[in-house]
């Protein structure tokens, strides 16, 4: 039983078309990933570090389709890039009672490639994901999209989450030196606004996304990142 009434936050806690905790496959993974015991906020830490690291960071491959952007995708496909892991979080923290939502922000800072950045012609990732859950009366955001293998190839910090203080600003370095930046936030959302994000990536990224699921880029973020940390 959430801790939250299901009917101040009903939107947040019912399935949606991307963050689609209806769907067999996350309400499997929800209750064997959240655990059987435990309070919300224990249940939300473990989903967290599940998805963070159980699925890899993949902004190449990108399905710009309603089945490709739903968070069951990341399952299906074995990783995902920050807007679908968070859409297959909140969809988990949903399975359990927890209420869970989305939010997007345009960043500068975002963990890329040498080879992504030249691809998307600019270092503004639009639209960047990130969760926010309601824990212990507040909600606390939640960013599971860079799992540690990628960090540690970037040789930066990985994002933490203890359930009780926001994890957003993703360190650039080992040293924490410098974050990331949040030029515009676009809000909070029950379910992934996909047409917007969609018309945004085509229009921002015209080498990278189209209005094709069949075309697409592909890549490997952790090797480019390993070859590039080589090469300094």
């Amino acid at each position: 039983m959430s801790e939250a009434s299901s009917e101040n936050f009903q939107a947040y806690l019912e399935p949606a078309t991307f963050v689609d905790s209806d769907h067999p496959a996350v309400i499997e993974f929800a209750q064997r990933a959240g655990g059987e015991g435990g309070t919300d906020l224990e249940k939300a830490v473990r989903l967290y570090y599940t998805v963070r690291d159980d699925f890899r960071y993949d902004p190449y491959g990108v399905e710009m389709t309603e089945h490709g952007m739903k968070g069951s995708s990341v399952l299906e496909r074995g990783n995902g890039f920050c807007i679908t892991k968070g859409a297959l979080m909140a969809a988990a923290c949903r399975v359990l009672g927890i209420p869970a939502r989305l939010g997007f922000a345009d960043v500068r800072n975002h963990l890329a490639s040498q080879r992504m950045v030249e691809l998307m012609g600019t270092d503004l990732f639009v639209y960047h994901g990130f969760v926010e859950i309601y824990l212990e009366g507040k909600w606390v955001k939640a960013t599971p999209a860079f799992n540690l293998s990628l960090c540690e190839k970037f040789g930066t910090l990985p994002l933490e989450f203890d359930g009780r203080t926001d994890s957003v600003f993703h360190p650039f370095d080992a040293a924490g030196n410098q974050h990331m930046e949040y030029i515009t936030e676009h809000g909070s959302f029950a379910d992934t606004p996909f047409d917007d994000i969609k018309a945004s990536f085509i229009k921002h990224y015209p080498a990278m996304y189209a209005d094709d699921p069949d075309r697409f880029v592909a890549g490997d973020m952790e090797a480019e990142a390993e070859a590039d940390r080589a090469g300094e």
